[in-house]
C-alpha cells in the first residue's frame, strides 16, 4: 500500500530542524540520551498538544496506537516513565529558544513600517507547587512565577517573553526587553518609572500610559477638541522635574495628558509622547 503522508508529518515540516539541532548541542540535551532525543521529545510534546492529551498515560497510549504512521515522522511512542524524566531532566532552553527562533522568523515575514506598530507590554501570574517550584518563593509558603510579554495585536501573537519569579517587578523585567525603534508601546501602571519612558522615547517610540493620580502636568496648555469628541480633555505640559531623593527627571520633554470617560463611568488620564495625533 502507498504511504500518504500524515497532516502531522506536514505540521513538523514548519519546524526549523537545523535551528532546533543547534541549540540541542548547544544545550547538550542529547549528550545523555539513549532512546529519547531532543527530536523526538519535541514531537511527542506536539503530539501531546495537538491530540488535546491531558496526561502521559494517554500520550504514551495514543502515540503506541498511531506508531506505523509516527514512524515515517521520526517520532516515537515513549515510554510514561521515559516521558516523565525528560520532561524533569531535559533542558527546557532549547525549547524556549526554539520558541524565540521562530518568532524572529514570523516577524521577518510580517515586516511593515514600525510607525505602524504596536506593542502591549503586560504580565500574568501563575502558582506553582510541587518539586521544582523553589527557585520561585514568594512567600514561606508560596511559589509563584510571572511571563512578562511584549504582544504585538495585529498578528495576535507575543514578539517576547521572558519568565522570573513572581517577586520581579513588571518594570524590573521591562527593562531587559529589546525595543523596536519608532513603535508604538501601550502598558498600564505596572511600568511607571520615567527612566524607561525616557529611553522609549529617545528611540523615537511613541509611549501610551495612564498618569498616576498624585502626578501632576506642570504648565498645561489646553489644545482644542473636535466638536462632538468623547475627550474629555487635551493638555500638552511637563512631567515635575524631580523625581524620588531629588533626582533629575530624565524625562524633561513635554508630554500629554488626554482625560477620557470610559463605558463604565471610570475617568481615566492618558500619558502620551506623541503631541500632534489626533486625540
Amino acid at each position: 500500500m502507498r504511504h500518504r503522508n500524515s497532516v502531522f508529518r506536514d505540521i513538523l515540516k514548519l519546524v526549523p530542524w537545523t535551528a532546533f539541532d543547534k541549540l540541542a548541542d548547544e544545550y547538550g540535551t542529547d549528550a545523555a540520551a539513549r532512546s529519547f532525543t531532543s527530536r523526538q521529545h519535541l514531537t511527542a510534546l506536539l503530539f501531546a498538544q495537538l491530540s488535546g492529551a491531558s496526561s502521559l498515560r494517554e500520550i504514551e497510549a495514543t502515540m503506541a496506537s498511531h506508531q506505523g504512521r509516527l514512524y515515517h515522522c521520526g517520532a516515537v511512542a515513549p515510554k510514561r516513565s521515559t516521558f516523565a524524566d525528560a520532561n524533569r531532566a531535559r533542558d527546557f532552553r532549547v525549547f524556549s529558544g526554539l520558541f524565540e527562533a521562530m518568532l524572529a522568523g514570523a516577524s521577518r515575514g510580517f515586516r511593515r513600517k514600525m510607525s505602524d506598530a504596536v506593542r502591549l507590554i503586560d504580565s500574568t501570574g501563575l502558582r506553582l507547587a510541587g518539586v521544582g517550584a523553589e527557585w520561585a518563593r514568594f512567600s514561606t509558603s508560596v511559589f509563584g512565577a510571572k511571563a512578562h510579554v511584549v504582544y504585538d495585536p495585529d498578528l495576535g501573537r507575543p514578539v517576547y517573553h521572558a519568565v522570573t519569579a513572581a517577586n520581579v517587578n513588571d518594570i524590573s523585567a521591562a527593562k531587559e526587553m529589546p525595543i523596536e525603534a519608532g513603535a508604538t508601546y501601550v502598558f498600564d501602571l505596572g511600568y511607571y518609572d520615567f527612566g524607561f519612558w525616557a529611553k522609549l522615547d529617545a528611540l523615537g517610540c511613541r509611549l501610551v500610559t495612564r498618569f498616576k493620580a498624585n502626578t501632576p502636568l506642570n504648565q498645561p496648555r489646553e489644545t482644542p477638541l473636535e466638536p462632538g469628541s468623547t475627550v474629555l480633555s487635551d493638555r500638552i505640559g511637563f512631567l515635575p522635574a524631580r523625581q524620588a531623593m531629588n533626582r533629575k527627571n530624565p524625562m524633561a520633554d513635554a508630554v500629554r495628558e488626554i482625560v477620557v470617560r470610559t463605558e463604565t463611568g471610570e475617568t481615566l488620564r492618558l500619558m502620551t509622547n506623541d503631541l500632534d495625533a489626533p486625540a
